[in-house]
């Protein structure tokens, strides 16, 4: 019996925030005895090649572009840098739940920036959900001396600088193509890394740590391609709340692969965090619903 778009696209979601969880999981894995810039960089050398033909092979491929959406790239390349690079940091430190709880924000802390940035109407019941969303995000964080981790800061960072690639992806005009951009980001994050990883040299890298890197590589590809396609088939307003599933994976991969769980405190926290994110969207759904 087919299945609707709405459901292939639920599914589709849920494989891409699996294999970006997967991703994290071995690259966690992998830096516990390499080098975290070289891990970067190798993963980065094994994605650019499956990356390139994909996009290739789609058609995807073309640098060339008007002068705005040149500056744009550049933008949407530097915070994608700079939310890899300090969502990695972070993630070698902190507990997979606990970081993915933190990043669960995202959606509202893009909200939250196209109403600032772009004058987004937002009206008072997701203005509503978006602040509980960000007292969620406080009890993960529990800012003071008692609780309060250096890590969880830099995973906030992260945040803010998807918020950034984000908008800035908005901003690019549709003659740009999603592949040309998806390599010049990846790119960007590999010769940054390369970059901050020959000062302290490299290390040999064993068997187990290969196939991380390599199981890490194959694992955003694959999201990165279904993340692609959930664009393409059923209704976002339906297929976005499905991103949440990601915090599931980081829940499940965390207790089986490093045997942590995230305390009580925490778990509320981030329950906080997607009822707001979950809430936002559908009436953002509703919304724009009621305009048509």
């Amino acid at each position: 019996m087919p299945i609707s778009d709405n459901l292939r696209g639920a599914l589709y979601m849920c494989v891409a925030m699996a294999a970006f969880t997967i991703n994290d999981s071995m690259m966690k894995a992998a830096t516990q005895a390499m080098p975290l810039w070289q891990a970067i960089a190798l993963r980065g050398l094994m994605t650019l090649g499956p990356l390139i033909a994909i996009g290739a092979m789609t058609g995807g491929l073309d640098f060339r572009m008007g002068r705005r959406d040149a500056v744009t790239v550049g933008i949407r390349s530097f915070a994608e840098v700079a939310s890899t690079l300090l969502f990695l940091a972070a993630l070698v430190h902190m507990p997979l739940a606990n970081l993915s709880a933190i990043m669960q924000s995202l959606p509202l802390a893009v909200t939250l920036a196209a109403w600032a940035v772009f004058g987004d109407k937002v009206g008072w019941r997701r203005m509503t959900a978006i602040l509980v969303g960000f007292v969620g995000v406080l009890i993960i964080v529990r800012p003071g001396p008692a609780g309060f981790d250096i890590y969880a800061l830099i995973g906030l960072a992260s945040v803010a600088f998807v918020v950034v690639r984000d908008l800035s992806t908005r901003e690019l005009s549709k003659a740009v193509p999603s592949a040309t951009v998806a390599v010049t980001a990846s790119l960007s994050v590999t010769v940054t890394a390369l970059a901050l990883s020959l000062p302290g040299g490299w290390q040999a890298v064993s068997l187990r740590e290969g196939l991380l890197i390599a199981g890490a590589a194959a694992a955003i590809v694959v999201g990165y391609n279904f993340a692609v396609m959930v664009m393409r088939v059923g209704d976002i307003g339906f297929v976005a709340p499905f991103r949440y599933t990601s915090l599931l994976w980081a829940l499940v991969l965390g207790w089986a692969v490093f045997g942590t769980l995230p305390d009580a405190l925490t778990l509320f926290g981030a329950g906080l965090v997607v009822a707001s994110g979950i809430f936002t969207l559908w009436r953002e759904r509703k919304v724009k619903a009621a305009r048509a």
